[in-house]
């Protein structure tokens, strides 16, 4: 019998080993190749991040210059996105959580919801080109501009909002809104007052995580605000942004802007990082 116990002991512990150093060898896998990331975005960005980088617009092949117009195209398209994102995401997940929980409407919001979240965002663009770039006689064509941009954007933004949404108010204790209920108060007071407070960290992370999604988004931009060398904070005609920008330039071939490439994806790069630690820390205080 001691036996027995012994050998069970022993491969046990040997299992635990294998499966110890399979865990840990896979995580210095993916930190080696963060660290790999980020080293290549330090080495050749930072020193390229000058003061006219944000004062300058982008340049022509061979003359120096900025990415002033980009950076502020994608704070303005961005922040568009999430103002009409936003709202949509946290009504659509506060139904899912607090009024249909079980119902048909709530499984196919789900549902497409879901196929949001994993559809690619060039599909997206596709559709926001096809219905508001495309002349096809209809009285919301706009063609390409900084709206169609951000409409693309907030396309994004809006899956990630429901599904963060309705996890953080599911995680409130239903005893909270007992409580609330047993004082008089009605549903929709309830959740105004009880369950969104009780989640606000929750739900501010997912319109951060949402933030930091879009902040990097090259395609839909591609077919939607299509780029432009000169200032503009014109929303109907055609606006940069630092991600278009980036990728214009890295495929070229001068290397004044291989530089002015390195310096904005190290620039959103340090966005993403940031926006992505406040949320953690957001997240850890809730906890």
């Amino acid at each position: 019998m001691a036996t027995i116990d012994r050998a069970l002991y022993v491969r046990r512990k040997l299992g635990n080993v294998v499966f110890l150093i399979l865990s840990v060898s896979a995580a210095i896998f993916g930190i080696a190749w963060l660290t790999m990331i980020l080293g290549s975005l330090i080495s050749d960005g930072v020193a390229n991040l000058t003061p006219s980088l944000f004062t300058k617009m982008t340049p022509p092949p061979g003359e120096a210059g900025g990415l002033a117009n980009a950076i502020m195209g994608s704070v303005m398209m961005s922040t568009l996105a999430v103002v009409a994102g936003t709202p949509i995401g946290l009504f659509a997940g506060t139904y899912l959580a607090e009024y249909g929980r079980n119902t048909r409407l709530s499984t196919a919001v789900r549902f497409v919801n879901d196929i949001l979240l994993s559809t690619p965002s060039i599909i997206i663009g596709l559709f926001v080109y096809e219905v508001l770039v495309v002349d096809n006689g209809h009285f919301w064509h706009i063609g390409f501009s900084g709206w169609a941009g951000a409409a693309s954007l907030s396309v994004i933004v809006i899956p990630v909002v429901v599904r963060t949404t309705e996890n953080m108010l599911l995680l409130v204790p239903h005893t909270l809104r007992e409580a609330a209920a047993a004082l008089g108060a009605p549903r929709s007071h309830v959740i105004r007052t009880v369950t969104w407070r009780a989640a606000r960290a929750g739900i501010v992370t997912g319109i951060l995580l949402a933030v930091a999604r879009i902040s990097g988004e090259t395609a839909p931009l591609l077919f939607t605000a299509f780029g432009n060398q000169w200032w503009s904070t014109d929303l109907d005609q055609p606006m940069s942004s630092l991600p278009q920008v980036i990728y214009n330039f890295a495929m070229s071939a001068d290397d004044g802007w291989h530089k002015l490439a390195w310096a904005g994806a190290l620039l959103i790069t340090a966005t993403v990082l940031t926006l992505s630690i406040v949320a953690r820390s957001l997240s850890s205080k809730r906890s």
